[in-house]
């Protein structure tokens, strides 16, 4: 009898979709959906991206590229990380990949033995670790929760760590908690993966999408979350937090980003790698064998994502995110959601919502059932206390939040 590969049982749905795909069935039978489920800025791509694949399809740049991608883009993002960041990252080290999930492909297609164990967050984005699976490697997970801000510390890796252990996973901003890593803490993960032989991989596909503490008298900026760092590390300039990248912490790190949230490049389906030198050539065999190349279109278009007038785009839209993210955490806690992750980027809320259902999941199915706000139950994110946690995407306008925020009143009863 034919059957699937056995590594399918590992795999579980992403139940985000599924609810993403009831919700655009009400939706078809008339009823007025509030999305807050999905991980996707409402924002449409930059008229200048647009413009610049256009100009590309039009002129007839939809060839391949190297397996790496384009040279000028490599360059432009070096450029990047030296402008924005301050640090050298060479071109040669960069590789341009199909999203954020191809890069993560390949670097576990390169790194994974069969049967070796990866250290990932719990709760954390559920597609590393079935991407992992994949490759027949093993995700060990480490509960992380509001003591360390939703991030694992050092302690934690040293002691999780065991003769089996490959290498640690994190995320910075993370999904579900929009939690951040400073450099400090980088740092420190960096070397407890170093005196393990480990490798060190950084998710840093919110990048961009940061933002300072929110002013004193907001129910969650009050709270005694400790950072591992002071607002003097984290905020460059009025109103937004400051970005650390892992390029700064070492060039033996794994830093994976994308074009797809901050650049709002969701379905073009292009993001990149920063590897380090010794294993440039093992990713570009496996970039040859697996996908050829990333879309030459797209590639074209994100050399518009670093210009000026882009950036200006990008930057008012980020201080958008920020005032939603500023109007609905306390308009939750006040309905009796607790926030107990610090939101300091990416664009969601964590809550526990343990004081208002016993199961998120059932929770998250009533809400757009009965109330038409699509949320996220936690689920999705690990086995920590999923049943206590449900996530809001503020990924639509405040007038939205708003009448969400009436709807879940009227549901609750506040």
């Amino acid at each position: 009898m034919l059957r699937s590969a056995a590594r399918l049982a590992d795999i579980e749905p992403f139940h985000v979709v599924e609810l993403l795909t009831r919700a655009r069935q009400l939706e078809a039978e008339g009823r007025d959906i509030i999305h807050m489920e999905i991980g996707e800025p409402d924002f449409p791509t930059p008229e200048p991206i647009v413009n610049a694949a256009v100009d590309a399809i039009k002129s007839g740049k939809t060839l391949y590229t190297q397996a790496l991608g384009l040279p000028e883009l490599r360059a432009a993002i070096s450029d990047f990380y030296c402008q924005r960041y301050g640090v050298s990252v060479p071109a040669a080290r960069i590789a341009i990949t199909n999203g954020a999930s191809g890069a993560l492909n390949l670097a576990f297609a390169c790194l994974a033995d069969p049967g070796s164990e990866w250290l990932l967050t719990d709760p954390g984005y559920p597609c590393n670790r079935h991407i992992l699976r994949t490759y027949e490697g093993r995700p060990q997970s480490i509960a992380v929760g509001p003591e360390s801000n939703f991030q694992p510390t050092a302690a934690q890796v040293s002691a999780a760590w065991n003769e089996r252990t490959a290498g640690l996973l994190v995320a910075s901003p993370a999904n579900p908690t929009g939690t951040l890593l400073t450099l400090p803490e980088i740092a420190a993960l960096a070397d407890v993966c170093r005196q393990n032989n480990g490798h060190f991989l950084v998710d840093e596909i919110y990048h961009g999408l940061t933002y300072a503490p929110s002013p004193k008298g907001t129910c969650f900026a009050a709270k005694e979350i400790p950072l591992g760092g002071t607002r003097s590390n984290r905020e460059s300039a009025p109103g937004f937090a400051a970005e650390t990248t892992a390029c700064s912490a070492g060039d033996d790190i794994w830093v994976i980003n994308s074009f797809s949230k901050y650049f709002q490049m969701t379905g073009w389906r292009l993001g990149w790698m920063v590897i380090p030198e010794a294993f440039v050539r093992d990713v570009e065999k496996l970039a040859q064998n697996l996908v050829l190349c990333a879309s030459t279109p797209a590639q074209y278009a994100a050399l518009a994502a670093f210009q000026p007038e882009t950036i200006a785009i990008l930057e008012e839209r980020r201080a958008e995110f920020r005032r939603r993210r500023d109007f609905l955490a306390p308009a939750l806690e006040a309905i009796g959601f607790r926030v107990t992750a610090r939101p300091e980027g990416a664009f969601y809320l964590y809550c526990d919502c343990s004081a208002l259902a016993a199961d998120s999941f059932t929770l998250a199915r009533d809400l757009l059932e009965k109330t038409g706000v699509a949320a996220t139950p936690g689920l999705d994110f690990g086995s920590n206390a999923p049943e206590k946690h449900i996530r809001f995407a503020y990924t639509t306008g405040v007038d939205r939040l708003a009448e969400a925020v009436e709807r879940l009143r009227r549901y609750f009863g506040r």
